[in-house]
């Protein structure tokens, strides 16, 4: 594996149909699942690791965000990337950034109304990421729901040639969908964070015994959680992020918690057969402890 720091030597690299996964690192194995479907898809694999300032509307939580690039440069090596990309700001922002990417329309719900700016954030440097490294496939986890259909639309309507792939939320054995910022979360924690995809395994119930009523589903998953104090629970249409009244088409169902120090976030996406009936993607479950506890205690 190359551990390059700028956009010119990582796409010295680059040989035939390069695949890109971005993180802002301390890999688990939502991350890590994303690079080894990268690793499926293409010739070069390369994983981009750069903690993005423009999307954290709280200096606080930029500040405390985890980070160890020598554990990470280990994992992705084991995983077999060809190119870890880990630029220093400067490589990134030079200067001040005049220019703002903004996908207006898919950012004023749901994140968009908690976390102001963030997606203006998300969508600059994902921007600038697919220029300066030109992959032919990028890879993103399907937790970050409305990030990803932010990512397929800027990419469409800015003509860049990249295809966008999604990967089911990676769960930890009791359900917890993957974060890095679960290292936060104390044992006291725990039993309230895991109500939230409890949530979302109470409504894809719902929906596998034939509810198809916007309205019950999200019901039942605010019922599975009594003790959590949600942001938001909401049904949405997968792309245009649109509040559905039945589920008709492939859409999603997004939550977010604030849970002690941590704010969590959880997805749960709704495909459609080939007959058109609604198939509840309820993630990939770990069946051992995830590394991000191993590595980290």
């Amino acid at each position: 594996m190359k551990v390059v720091t700028t956009f010119r030597e990582a796409r010295e690299e680059a040989r035939g149909r390069v695949v890109l996964v971005p993180t802002m690192g301390y890999f688990h194995e939502g991350h890590l699942r994303l690079m080894e479907k990268g690793r499926e898809l293409g010739d070069t694999l390369m994983v981009s690791l750069f903690v993005n300032p423009l999307q954290f509307d709280d200096p606080a939580d930029l500040a405390r965000y985890p980070r160890d690039p020598d554990r990470d440069a280990g994992l992705a090596a084991e995983v077999g990337v060809d190119v870890l990309f880990v630029p220093p700001l400067e490589e990134m922002y030079p200067t001040e950034p005049f220019t703002r990417v903004v996908v207006s329309g898919l950012t004023e719900t749901m994140e968009g109304v908690h976390r102001p700016g963030h997606f203006d954030g998300v969508a600059t440097v994902v921007t600038k990421l697919l220029a300066g490294l030109r992959p032919h496939l990028a890879v993103f986890g399907r937790k970050d729901a409305q990030q990803l259909a932010v990512v397929k639309r800027l990419v469409v309507d800015l003509s860049i040639p990249v295809e966008i792939v999604g990967h089911p939320v990676v769960r930890e054995p009791d359900g917890l969908a993957l974060s890095s910022r679960n290292v936060f979360l104390g044992p006291d924690h725990r039993p309230t964070a895991l109500e939230l995809s409890r949530a979302l395994m109470a409504a894809a119930d719902l929906v596998e015994h034939g509810e198809r009523r916007a309205a019950p589903i999200v019901a039942a998953a605010r019922g599975a959680a009594p003790h959590l104090q949600f942001e938001y629970v909401e049904l949405v249409d997968q792309d245009g992020l649109t509040r559905i009244e039945r589920l008709d088409r492939p859409a999603f169902l997004a939550a977010a918690a604030r849970v002690g120090p941590v704010r969590l976030i959880d997805a749960l996406f709704f495909d459609l057969s080939p007959e058109g009936e609604p198939v509840p993607d309820r993630g990939v479950f770990l069946e051992a402890p995830s590394v991000l506890y191993r590595e980290a205690g």
